[in-house]
């Protein structure tokens, strides 16, 4: 019995040996799970369900099978593929979820979210972010032809890559206090999230008792998934 969590695979074209080893993976290690969770940045831009990137069909095909082989998949948007819609999880059986979901594993109550949320002392990436996730902004942006929204996607990926690199690590770094109540919010003493590309189980104290926060780590040059089952919660760290 076991339950895996992954992030920040941000898979693309450009990064075939990511996405080789996210096909073994789901091949091998999450056949035998319980469910598979994906945490956001699945992908390191998204511009529409209508993409025709040969990738995109690939990975869904991949998590179909992983799907139809009786391993539910469920997706919660990262900020890079926050655009991912019905038709992209209708292609690949994966069940999209709130940015902020409970789980009850194995007798513990566990937070799951992306975690950039949790970057509260980011304020421009916040606005930023606010902005993008306006209804009204994400439909006037998927009306536009495809090519448009890749120039658009690029220029903002070019964008962020410069703010970010002005930017000290503290601020792109979860708040402590974000942390704290967001759980104390859910009533949780387990926290699971990616985004910061910075793997590591935290203790902390939340409403007087102890906690944790489980930071999954970001596919770069290894693997990082979060393997939860009755007996505790591992990060594990693997070889593509």
């Amino acid at each position: 019995m076991a339950t895996l969590f992954i992030a920040d695979l941000h898979l693309q074209t450009e990064e075939p040996a990511i996405t080789a080893g996210f096909l073994r993976f789901l091949q091998g290690e999450a056949r035998h799970a319980d469910a598979l969770y994906i945490l956001g940045d699945l992908f390191e831009a998204w511009i529409g369900d209508d993409d025709p990137n040969p990738l995109h069909r690939e990975i869904a095909s991949a998590l179909k099978t992983l799907v139809d082989s009786g391993v539910p998949c469920f997706f919660i948007h990262g900020n890079r593929d926050f655009l991912i819609g019905k038709r992209f999880a209708r292609e690949s059986g994966m069940t999209l979820l709130a940015e902020e979901t409970v789980l009850d594993l194995y007798g513990r109550r566990v937070l799951i979210m992306h975690g950039d949320t949790l970057c509260t002392d980011d304020t421009g990436y916040l606005a930023f972010r606010a902005k993008v996730h306006t209804p009204w902004i994400q439909t006037l942006f998927l009306a536009l032809p495809l090519f448009i929204r890749s120039r658009i996607a690029a220029k903002m990926r070019a964008g962020s890559k410069a703010a970010n690199s002005s930017k000290s690590m503290t601020i792109m770094d979860v708040n402590p206090q974000a942390v704290v109540s967001v759980m104390e919010k859910h009533q949780v003493q387990w926290l699971i999230h990616g985004h910061t590309h910075r793997p590591d189980v935290h203790d902390l104290t939340v409403n007087g008792e102890p906690a944790h926060r489980v930071v999954l780590g970001a596919w770069h040059t290894e693997g990082s998934m979060i393997k939860v089952t009755p007996e505790g919660v591992e990060l594990i760290a693997f070889p593509f």
